[in-house]
C-alpha cells in the first residue's frame, strides 16, 4: 500500500500517479484535457457546457458513437464472412435511445433492438425501416405485438410458449405470419451481477433447454416452443436467440453459449426437418468503469467467437445460420461522460476493517463529495452496487489525493454516484466533476424522484454541441399533475 493509499478504500483502487490525468479506455476518443487543465470534448472545454446547458449534464461523443458502431459491424462482418456472409449487428436501443441515436445506428449499417411499444415509436419518429428492428421483452402486450405486425418488424424475439401463442393467434387473426425468434435460457452462469446475468434457469427470460423443464415427457420448454412455433400458421420460425447477461469480459460464457445454441439448432433442424436460417448470440460486452476493468476489443470478441462457430458447425456437419448479435453498453457506454457540479463537502471518521499494527478504535477520514445529481440520473450503484470513477473536471490541481465518495443530492443514504475514488484535497463547492461511462443505462433508467428534473443529452461533433435529448423544467414535472389545473 502506499504512502497515500486509505485502508478504507477497496483493494482494487490505487492511488493514482497523476490525478489530473485520464485514463482512455474510460472515455471517448475526443475527450482531453486542455492547456488550462481543463477537462475538453472535442475542443469544447465544459465549463461552456455548463454555461449553455448546465449541470447535471450527459455530454456524448457523436463521433465516438458512430466509430464503435462502425467497429462491430465491420469486425463482425470480416470475421463471420467465410462462415455465413457477415453478421448483422443489432444496437440494444435500452442501453439509451432517442431518435437521433437511432439515426446514427441506421446510417452506420446497424440495425436496431427495441424492447418496447415506446422503443418502437422512437424508430418509427427517426424512419428506421421495419425490417431492420427487432422487438424483445418478456410480457409484451397485444398492442405492442399488433404494432410490431403493422411496422412489419424483421423479428420477434419469444420468450415464452404462452407468448408464442399469443404472437401466433393475433397474426393469423390479421391474415398475416409474425418472423419469430425464441429466446432460449443455455444455462449458462456469467461472470457478472446477479441482476444482469440472464441466462440461467432461476430468472424470468427465455425458454429452457433442460429437458425437465415442462410436464411433457422428455421435451424441454425450448423444444416444446420449436414444435409448436413450426405448426403455428401464423408463425415463420427464424431461429434462435440468447443473451447470457451484461457487463461481461471473459469470453469462455459466450463460447459456451455458442456452443449449446448450435448443438440444439442441429438437433432441431434434423428432428423437425426444418431450416432456421437465423442464430442470435446476444450481447454483454463489458466496458471499462474503473481503471481494472479491461474491455475487449470488438475485432477480438468476433474473432473469439467466429473460432467457436466455425468450429462447431465443421463438428456438426450443418452450415451456419447467419449470426447476429446485439452490442449495447460497448458502443454507447464509454461516448458519454456525466458532468456535475459540486455542492457541499464533509469528512467523517470511519472505523477500518483492517488492524492497524495492533491498534484499536483505528479510524480514518472519507470525504463525502455531493454534487447537483445523483440516483435519480445514474440508478445503477445502488441497482448494482456499480462502480465509476470520476475526474475533477474544471482545472488541474496539484493537491493530495483524498479518498473520497461522490453522493448524490436525493433524500437516500444509497444515493451514491462513485462509491470509492481518489479526488484532490482541494475539491471545493462549485468545482465541475466528469463521471465517465455513463452513455448505457444513466439517461435510460433515470428518474424523477424527489421531483428531480431528468438531465438533458448533449451530442458534441467537430467542435459543436447540440441537444439531442432536452433536459426536463419544473413546468415540466408539473404538467401531468392533475391537481395543478384546479391550484
Amino acid at each position: 500500500m502506499s504512502a497515500h493509499a486509505s485502508p478504507l478504500a477497496p483493494e482494487w483502487l490505487a492511488v493514482p500517479e497523476d490525478l489530473n490525468a485520464l485514463h482512455a479506455p474510460m472515455w471517448a476518443g475526443g475527450v482531453r484535457k486542455n492547456d488550462a487543465g481543463e477537462l475538453a470534448i472535442d475542443g469544447i472545454p465544459v465549463s461552456e457546457l455548463k454555461a449553455q446547458f448546465g449541470t447535471p449534464l450527459f455530454v456524448m461523443s457523436e463521433s465516438d458513437f458512430r466509430a464503435r458502431a462502425r467497429a462491430f459491424k465491420d469486425a463482425f462482418d470480416a470475421a463471420f464472412a467465410d462462415i455465413c456472409g457477415g453478421v448483422d449487428v443489432y444496437y440494444a436501443g435500452k442501453s439509451f435511445l432517442c431518435t437521433a441515436v437511432a439515426g446514427w445506428v441506421a446510417e452506420e449499417g446497424l440495425r436496431l433492438d427495441t424492447c418496447s411499444g415506446g422503443e418502437l415509436a422512437v424508430a418509427a419518429r427517426a424512419g428506421i425501416k421495419g425490417e431492420n428492428l427487432g422487438l424483445h421483452g418478456n410480457n409484451k402486450s397485444d398492442a405492442e405485438i399488433n404494432r410490431a405486425l403493422d411496422m412489419k418488424l424483421g423479428r420477434i424475439v419469444v420468450d415464452s410458449l404462452d407468448e408464442l401463442e399469443r404472437v401466433a393467434k393475433i397474426a393469423s387473426d390479421r391474415g398475416e405470419t409474425a418472423k419469430v425468434m425464441l429466446r432460449l435460457t443455455p444455462g449458462v452462469h456469467a461472470h457478472t451481477h446477479e441482476f444482469i446475468a440472464t441466462a440461467h434457469e432461476d430468472q424470468k427470460f427465455g425458454l429452457s433447454i433442460a429437458e425437465d423443464s415442462t410436464e411433457e415427457a422428455g421435451l424441454s420448454a425450448a423444444e416444446e416452443a420449436v414444435a409448436a412455433a413450426t405448426s403455428y400458421p401464423g408463425v415463420e420460425l427464424l431461429g434462435l436467440h440468447c443473451h447470457i447477461g451484461s457487463q461481461i469480459f471473459e469470453a469462455d460464457g459466450f463460447a459456451l453459449a455458442a456452443e449449446k445454441l448450435l448443438t440444439f439448432h442441429a438437433a432441431m433442424q434434423a428432428k423437425y426437418s426444418i431450416v432456421m436460417p437465423e442464430l442470435d448470440l446476444g450481447g454483454g460486452y463489458g466496458i471499462a468503469y474503473t481503471p481494472v476493468d479491461t474491455p475487449r476489443p470488438a475485432a477480438e470478441i468476433a474473432q473469439a467467437m467466429a473460432a467457436v462457430v466455425r468450429s462447431k458447425c465443421a463438428e456438426l456437419g450443418i452450415v451456419s445460420p447467419r449470426i447476429s448479435i446485439e452490442p449495447g453498453r460497448a458502443i454507447v457506454g464509454s461516448t458519454t461522460f456525466t458532468l456535475y457540479e459540486v455542492g457541499t463537502l464533509k469528512t467523517v471518521r470511519v472505523d477500518s476493517a483492517a488492524e492497524a499494527e495492533g491498534q484499536e478504535n483505528v479510524t480514518f477520514p472519507r470525504r463525502y463529495v455531493s454534487v447537483d445529481g445523483g440516483m435519480s440520473d445514474n440508478a445503477r450503484p445502488v441497482l448494482y452496487d456499480a462502480d465509476y470513477s470520476a475526474i475533477l473536471a474544471s482545472r488541474d490541481s496539484a493537491a493530495a489525493p483524498q479518498l473520497s465518495r461522490v453522493v448524490g443530492k436525493h433524500c437516500e443514504s444509497g444515493d451514491i454516484v462513485v462509491r470509492d475514488v481518489y479526488l484532490p484535497e482541494d475539491v471545493a463547492a462549485g468545482d465541475l466533476l466528469a463521471v465517465p461511462g455513463t452513455g448505457a443505462y444513466c439517461w435510460a433508467l433515470s428518474s424523477n424522484y424527489n421531483y428531480v428534473a431528468r438531465p438533458g443529452v448533449v451530442a458534441v461533433r467537430d467542435g459543436s454541441a447540440r441537444l439531442i435529448v432536452r433536459g426536463e423544467t419544473e413546468e415540466d414535472l408539473l404538467n401531468r399533475d392533475m391537481g395543478v389545473a384546479n391550484v
